[in-house]
Parts: C-alpha cells; structure tokens; sequence
C-alpha cells in the first residue's frame, strides 16, 4: 500500500493557506499599487537624477514582480500539497514563507531604487 494511503488525512489542513491567502494577497495588492505609483516621485525630476531613478526603478520592478510571482507561487504550492498529516509542516512552512516573500520583494524594491532627494 502506497505510504499515502496510511497516513491519515489532516482535518484542518485547509487553516494555514487560508490565512495566509488573507495576508498574502492583500499584501502583494498593496506592494504592487505601491510599485506602480512610485514613478511619481520623479516627475519633477530632469537630467543625471532622472537617469539614475529611471534605471534604478527598472531594476527594482523586476525585482518587485519577481518576488510576487515567487510569493504567489509558494501560496498556491501550500494549497495544492496532499492533505496529509506529515504534510502539515512543509504546508504550514509555505504558507508563512508567502507573506515573508512579500515582505522580502517591498523591501527590496525599495532598496534598489535610487529615490530624488
């Protein structure tokens, strides 16, 4: 018998990606409306400071929407891990490394980008 078939299911397998879907998701929303807004704060910027932000912000973008994609894709692998108990640790892993990625992606966008003055 496949080692799957013994372990029983976990009746509350579901709690740990929910939650983190509520965190996750607003908070990628947030981070990304944040990102998109950004080039804003050089509007009235011209010259050598606009060249540096322009390049700084297409770096800092990728790295944003990099790590989203990294953290949404770690949301969807802690729900779609067999509802097992000996699962529940790498699942409730997942689901607390998808907010962090979030955080990790925001503090890095914010990092790379070279703000105006």
């Amino acid at each position: 018998m496949p080692d799957d078939l013994l372990d029983p299911r976990s009746p509350y397998a579901w709690v740990a990606p929910l939650l983190s879907t509520l965190v996750t998701l607003p908070a990628a929303g947030a981070a990304l409306f944040y990102g998109a807004l950004s080039p804003m704060a050089c509007d009235s910027c011209n010259g050598a400071a606009a060249d540096r932000f322009t390049d700084s912000f297409a770096v800092g973008w990728g790295v944003l929407c990099v790590g989203l994609l990294v953290s949404l894709s770690v949301l969807l692998a802690s729900w779609v891990l067999p509802w097992r108990q000996r699962r529940d640790p790498v699942r409730l892993l997942l689901a607390w490394a998808a907010p962090g990625f979030v955080l990790c992606a925001f503090v890095a966008f914010t990092g790379l980008v070279d703000w105006p003055a």
